[in-house]
């Protein structure tokens, strides 16, 4: 059944490396110092050292993997405006003050994505398409206006709800009880976007040595040694930038980031008249079910583009696709004639406070964790992290005010996600069935 499904030319590859192929740096021996050395080549460690080399800081970024290999280039493409709580939440937990600060470091996020991609001259497919959020019941559409008239206008971006009755104009479904529109949220061609990171990146002088790890991070006197496969650098400054890639390597990191696959499928190229009738605003769409799912039109048109998290453990993409694509045909049923080229999977960082953190700890800086808002933040905390290395002024942060805590119970193997996705699916489902009925 499951190879009805799967076209003949499926790939268990991301969409996007089609478009934009991994790019290829020859092998070189590892430089025996830096003024800045970088773990993780994806957008923070980009974007930190394109500053930290604009302010003439030799800076060698070391990656695993190929640049970008993780979800910098694996992503949905969804430009966001960060911070994942509501103002109303955020008074309740810190008052007016620091949660319109937080809100508008979000904003800022996103704006600063747009202002980068303008000013390099990036060719990303970006496009001001605006985000519609979608309620699953009345309960949830119910809580999501009231949310929205207890936000003050200012940060509002310019959101605004839609009924059940209106919400064909933006989705060409019957799924959601009616939804937010937010026009500040944007969409990209990840993998385009990471690749004039990387371009401006390495013309500025930049060193990317690939497949190239650091293993172990030292201090004596003042320098750090950086243990590779490739031996060792001596450097003033580290910067760890692996987000849902951290590991045993950075043992105090490990422990404060919890790693979650994220599933995306691509269909197969769909009718212009069909594409216009699903989608027709061009929206990102997410929703309000606790397992989150997100989805689009390729910067083309083209095809669906379906994500989520479906597994109650991390699987193969190839086993995730056939439940991706059941969600997709809940909201788009017509679809169901329609198959699956290419299915693939990245890690998100999540953290216990649901918060991304940029910090130092033992003189190693850090920068990561962005709940899923990975674009928009990672990007402009990486950039506010190389300011910071370079000594420039201007980083100041309020999420440099909230400590980024652990639990005693978690070593970096996030054991608790199978309840817990167990747990969010049955309340999902009962939420659904119960609140559908009003």
């Amino acid at each position: 059944m499951t190879d009805r499904i799967f076209s003949r030319d499926y790939v268990s590859s991301p969409y996007w490396w089609e478009r934009t192929p991994r790019p290829k740096f020859q092998d070189c021996p590892l430089p025996k110092s830096s003024d800045v050395v970088i773990l993780g080549s994806g957008y923070t460690g980009l974007s930190a050292a394109i500053q930290t080399t604009r302010h003439h800081l030799q800076t060698v970024v070391l990656d695993a993997e190929d640049a970008g290999w993780g979800c910098s280039t694996r992503n949905g493409g969804q430009v966001g405006t960060g911070i994942k709580a509501s103002y109303p939440e955020l008074c309740r937990q810190f008052g007016d003050d620091e949660a319109t600060a937080l809100i508008e470091t979000g904003r800022r996020s996103a704006q600063w994505v747009e202002d980068f991609i303008q000013e390099n001259k990036i060719d990303c497919d970006y496009q001001n398409s605006g985000r519609f959020h979608g309620a699953h019941s009345p309960h949830e559409f119910r809580h999501m206006c009231k949310t929205l008239d207890e936000t003050p206008a200012a940060l509002r971006t310019g959101a605004f709800t839609i009924s059940a009755e209106q919400q064909r104009a933006e989705i060409g479904s019957d799924y959601y009880c009616g939804g937010i529109v937010d026009p500040a949220c944007a969409s990209i061609d990840p993998a385009r976007y990471h690749r004039g990171m990387l371009n401006l990146a390495v013309q500025q002088g930049c060193q990317i040595i690939t497949r190239c790890p650091g293993t172990n991070i030292q201090k004596q006197g003042g320098i750090f040694t950086v243990s590779t496969p490739k031996g060792t650098i001596q450097t003033r400054d580290v910067i760890v930038a692996t987000n849902g890639y951290t590991g045993n390597s950075t043992p105090w990191m490990q422990r404060r980031i919890i790693p979650i696959g994220s599933y995306i499928i691509a269909t197969e190229p769909l009718t212009e008249g069909m594409i216009n009738e699903l989608l027709p605003t061009n929206r990102m769409i997410t929703d309000t079910l606790k397992l989150v799912v997100y989805y689009r039109a390729c910067p083309e048109r083209r095809r669906i583009l379906f994500g989520g998290r479906v597994s109650i453990s991390e699987t193969e993409p190839a086993i995730s696709a056939p439940k991706l694509r059941q969600l997709m045909l809940d909201r788009f049923p017509s679809v169901s004639h329609i198959r699956i080229t290419h299915s693939w999977m990245g890690f998100v960082a999540y953290t216990f406070d649901k918060f991304p953190h940029l910090g130092i700890h033992d003189g190693v800086h850090y920068c990561m964790g962005y709940c899923g808002s990975g674009i928009s933040l990672s990007s402009y905390l990486g950039a506010r992290t190389g300011l910071k290395v370079a000594g420039q002024p201007d980083y100041e942060n309020p999420l440099d005010r909230h400590e980024f805590k652990g639990r005693l119970y978690y070593q970096g193997n996030p054991w608790f996600l199978k309840p817990s996705v167990f747990y969010y699916r049955v309340r999902d489902r009962l939420s659904s069935r119960k609140n559908r009925k009003g």
